[in-house]
């Protein structure tokens, strides 16, 4: 019973990496926006995200364990021509690490806010030592390590952001209208691809592949993968919901820019301990995306370059230091990095239908996968998944340009 009991604790490891990745800054504070901006009626938004973050993360996960590769080397193996391939594999790689680059900072700040308020100094001076503890995690520590640290801040967030949704009792009702009847409220388009673009992140697909290489051994293992990645990311679903949800209920109508001003609120239930509860939740946020980021563009880059050796490499962790090492230096001088980050968005539109394409395209090539192939329940699911990204992809290229524009 004790061995059968280490098992399934043992299988929580890639799927919570994942989690803990796209439930940062960037999620946080769109999600209170979200509820604060328009209540309960985008929780559905939320939902599909969550279903077509678990599509794709299966998708993926599934193609590294049966192809024992990570998927930039599935990408270049899908092109015969070889300019074709070249120019595919470049522009992902480089698209996608200088999105992690461009979010690094906001990400360290992120952490900041909430260790500024704990520990009473300004943000802007312990975003750098943040940004050096995370250095250490991905230069001295394991996978393991990076493993254990990702999933106790998904369960921080989750007794956070769950308790706080059972403490304020919301209109269930309403909720479950949100949830299943979708509705786009005038003024909510931007909100609602902002809500799916901070939860399908591209470079999570890099993370995912790589990191089912260092916990599982091939397709023996896939039913114990795809436990792991959809419990991991229905939770991490949970928690995003329950902080729309939270603001949807204490400051619905109001303009917000934080998940800290949710402490004001919740006072009257919580008392002095309000905003320490929003500080903790915000802080490990941001941490868990502040070591996912460098994580990624390490990830992205090693599997593109067929470099081998996984975290331990010393070429992964020189990448992973490089971006750490951008995120300290401009969130340590205050730099608000506005226009790397409309191009981040511009990627992000560009890189996450191409992925997405080209993922569905892998795993429905038979001599890559064999009977492991899409289903066509599968393939359904995926080319909605596909359509949806596509459109909110073009989208929000459209609307980065107006802003490099304006």
């Amino acid at each position: 019973m004790e061995d059968n009991k280490k098992r399934t604790f043992s299988i929580f490891g890639p799927g919570m990496i994942i989690t803990a990745s796209f439930i940062g800054p960037g999620t946080v504070t769109t999600m209170t926006q979200g509820g604060a901006g328009f209540g309960y009626s985008l929780l559905w938004a939320v939902i599909f995200s969550i279903i077509a973050t678990m599509a794709l993360q299966e998708m993926v996960a599934r193609l590294a364990l049966v192809t024992n590769e990570g998927l930039g080397e599935a990408i270049r193996d899908i092109f015969n021509h070889h300019l074709l391939k070249i120019i595919t594999v470049w522009f992902s790689m480089i698209a996608v690490a200088v999105g992690c680059a461009a979010y690094i900072s906001g990400d360290l700040l992120g952490t900041s806010l909430g260790a500024a308020y704990l520990i009473g100094v300004p943000e802007h001076a312990i975003a750098p030592i943040i940004g050096i503890i995370i250095l250490c995690i991905g230069l001295i520590g394991s996978y393991a390590l990076i493993e254990k640290v990702m999933t106790v801040l998904v369960l921080v967030m989750g007794v956070i952001f769950i308790t706080t949704v059972i403490i304020i009792q919301p209109d269930f009702t309403a909720v479950l209208k949100g949830a299943f009847i979708p509705s786009i409220p005038d003024g909510s388009i931007l909100t609602i691809i902002a809500l799916i673009g901070t939860t399908v992140v591209p470079y999570n697909f890099f993370i995912h592949a790589n990191s089912i290489h260092e916990r599982f051994n091939g397709p023996e293992d896939l039913r114990a993968v795809r436990f792991d990645t959809i419990l991991a990311i229905a939770l991490g679903g949970i928690i995003s919901a329950a902080i729309l949800i939270t603001a949807g209920t204490l400051i619905e109508g109001k303009e917000v820019s934080s998940l800290v001003e949710l402490s004001e609120p919740l006072k009257p239930i919580l008392g002095d301990f309000a905003p320490l509860f929003m500080s903790i939740g915000l802080f490990s946020a941001g941490l868990s995306s502040a070591i996912a980021s460098p994580m990624g563009a390490a990830a992205t880059i090693s599997s593109c370059l067929r470099w081998k050796g996984g975290v331990k490499s010393k070429k992964y962790r020189l990448v992973f230091a490089i971006v750490i090492f951008i995120g300290i230096i401009t969130s340590s001088l205050g730099f608000e990095p506005l226009e790397v980050l409309l191009l981040a968005q511009a990627l992000n539109g560009i890189i996450l239908p191409i992925i997405a394409i080209l993922i569905f395209v892998i795993l429905n090539k038979k001599n890559m996968m064999g009977k492991f192939a899409n289903s066509f329940v599968l393939n359904i699911i995926a080319i909605f998944v596909v359509l949806v990204v596509s459109f909110l992809g073009i989208y929000s290229l459209v609307d980065a340009i107006q802003g490099f524009i304006s």
